[in-house]
């Protein structure tokens, strides 16, 4: 007759030299582990923005404090103050989350609440890092939002 000692998954992984993360890992299934930061990154604008101010998709910048977020752009223009623009990038340099609107003369993250002023300096802890701003140009009612 055989002797079969039998022997749990946690003490066969031990004896196979597997400990600490590498047992937690196959434990919780290695294909599931994935970094809790957004993949997003923030890229140079490709070619110049243009913006008509008359078309009726951009009516939020027609009043101070107004902003249009440019998703297929990843950007974010606002107005600061009459015939004054600001464009920054839409990615928060926090966390590469595509969540930067524009309050009360700043933009912010509403993720984490990284905070910056209209030069794209960080104003908090979670705003360290700045965001990318674009330079813009109005000429009558075309806005340009300016590629590096």
């Amino acid at each position: 007759m055989i002797n079969q000692e039998k022997i749990n998954r946690n003490a066969f992984l031990k004896n196979l030299g597997l400990k600490g993360a590498a047992l937690m890992a196959v434990y919780c299934g290695g294909n599931s582990l994935t970094s809790c930061q957004n993949d997003s990154a923030v890229t140079p604008l490709a070619a110049d923005i243009i913006l008509d101010l008359s078309d009726s998709k951009y009516a939020a910048l027609k009043a101070n404090n107004g902003y249009v977020v440019l998703s297929a752009q990843n950007v974010v223009v606002a107005r600061t103050a009459t015939n004054t623009y600001v464009a920054v990038t839409l990615i928060c340099s926090h966390e590469q989350r595509r969540e930067i609107t524009y309050r009360s003369g700043e933009f912010y993250c509403t993720a984490h609440g990284a905070r910056f002023d209209n030069a794209g300096k960080g104003l908090n802890t979670e705003g360290k890092k700045g965001l990318t701003v674009y330079t813009t140009s109005l000429n009558g009612t075309t806005l340009t939002v300016k590629a590096a």
